[in-house]
């Protein structure tokens, strides 16, 4: 099989398949051994610097994070910056920085319209600001992932391997 390259990716599709995201999962596994309180993320005033200081780490990076109630994993995720993202999921205020929330807020208050428009729907910004402290209650682990291609291909991979499914979705809108 012939290489090629995409996104500065040295690893063949077997390969990737095979080798490179088996031996990143093992490495999200030992991470979901000891994961962090997801309320750290959501401090107010406390960025991804000071975080990433808290935790003995250099500075946010690229890679996969799961979220975890207990040791149950519900939601796989990527980020070119994780610790930054993380915190969008608990402190962000619209569909595009909570995701998960929004997700979440729709399953229990269903609205139609805009997905800004529906923002604004009193019943829906609670069910919202619900999943949020949700969110808050769980723990995150994370695994740094620099490659783009290797990323992408690994959220899935790492999702059905977890058994996300209830809240990750490959769904394009």
């Amino acid at each position: 099989m012939k290489l090629v390259k995409i996104d500065d990716c040295i690893h063949t599709f077997e390969d990737l398949a095979l080798k490179v995201l088996p031996e990143h999962f093992r490495k999200l596994e030992i991470s979901l051994e000891s994961p962090w309180p997801a309320i750290l993320f959501s401090q107010k005033g406390f960025g991804p610097k000071a975080i990433a200081n808290h935790l003995g780490i250099p500075r946010d990076f690229s890679g996969c994070y799961v979220f975890s109630e207990s040791s149950n994993p519900i939601y796989v995720g990527i980020s070119r910056g994780v610790l930054a993202r993380v915190r969008q999921h608990m402190l962000g205020g619209t569909h595009f920085d909570a995701t998960l929330a929004y997700a979440m807020a729709q399953r229990r208050c269903p609205t139609k319209g805009h997905r800004s428009v529906v923002m604004t729907d009193e019943c829906f910004r609670t069910a919202f600001s619900e999943a949020q402290t949700y969110l808050r209650s769980l723990y995150v682990s994370a695994i740094q992932i620099e490659n783009p291609l290797e990323l992408h291909i690994f959220e899935p991979f790492a999702a059905m391997a977890l058994g996300t499914s209830e809240w990750n979705t490959f769904r394009t809108h």
